[in-house]
């Protein structure tokens, strides 16, 4: 059967939209919010049955970053016996490449989780939120974006997103289950719950004897980054920090002139920020150094 001129067009159209099964593969959609519906606040000082493990040493990194474990356990069994006869410093470093370094604290649905993966591929980043769907929400992410990687064979993104991972935990609690000293390179309390009721100033995510636990977890040179659209809470972190001996602030000027990357993201790589700049509200950022 023949086709009119008309007919031809729309085959030629047709032509075009068909993917090049060569170049082009069926990528797992992300998973969708409102499956995973969950109350926008939680109490960190209730008393929530989590699975903690006793002590940082028995926490089983590899079956949360199975990918990057993997890789490593390849890269050892493919040195010489010779090569295992290095100095201590290049152990050293070995072994922190394995530990995770970035921690996002009350991470939410995950979009800045998500970033830090991107922006720094050799580091672990993991994300603590107390809500268990939305920690839910965040592992099927991470899990699409793995497998989405998989297929497109790093083509579309710096990371294989086996370096960020997400747990269910209390991290005005359980820190000393998960980390040992100094092993923190960077922490981020990005739009915390605000608690804006007097009495419950106290289950705010900083105070000086949460600063105190922080400062024990966090390297010398490391930094803690802030963030919130309450102006209140802006100047309630910044006190606390400004007044603790072991923190010190750390100038805008010099974080640019440094190019930190996620200090530039702080205001639009997280779903609160992004709605934030959608509002037109304005936001109030400080990033302070382990001294």
């Amino acid at each position: 059967m023949s086709l009119s001129g008309e007919g031809h067009q729309e085959a030629a159209k047709g032509e075009k939209r068909r993917p090049d099964s060569e170049h082009q593969v069926a990528l797992t959609s992300k998973p969708k919010k409102r499956l995973y519906r969950a109350r926008a606040h939680s109490n960190p000082l209730n008393d929530h049955s989590f699975d903690v493990p006793l002590t940082p040493k028995h926490v089983n990194w590899s079956a949360h970053y199975p990918a990057w474990f993997q890789q490593q356990e390849q890269q050892e069994q493919q040195e010489q016996p010779g090569d295992q006869q290095h100095d201590s410093s290049h152990q050293d470093q070995d072994k922190v490449a394995k530990e995770v370094e970035h921690l996002d604290v009350g991470c939410g649905f995950g979009g800045f989780l998500i970033k830090l993966a991107e922006l720094y591929p050799d580091k672990l980043s993991l994300g603590l939120e107390l809500r268990d769907k939305v920690t839910e929400y965040v592992a099927a992410r991470i899990e699409t974006l793995r497998e989405n990687a998989a297929k497109a064979g790093g083509a579309k993104s710096t990371t294989d997103y086996g370096n960020v991972a997400v747990l269910r935990a209390n991290a005005q609690k359980d820190l000393p289950h998960y980390f040992r000293k100094a092993q923190l390179t960077k922490v981020f309390f990005l739009f915390p719950d605000p608690h804006f009721k007097a009495c419950n100033h106290r289950r705010r995510i900083i105070s000086q004897q949460l600063l105190d636990e922080y400062a024990h977890f966090i390297r010398p040179g490391g930094l803690v980054y802030t963030i919130t659209d309450v102006e209140e809470l802006g100047k309630w972190m910044q006190g606390h920090l400004d007044r603790h001996p072991m923190f010190l602030r750390v100038s805008d000027e010099e974080l640019e002139r440094d190019g930190d990357e996620a200090f530039a993201f702080l205001p639009t790589a997280s779903e609160e920020a992004q709605k934030v700049k959608r509002n037109e509200g304005r936001t109030y950022r400080a990033v302070f150094r382990r001294v």
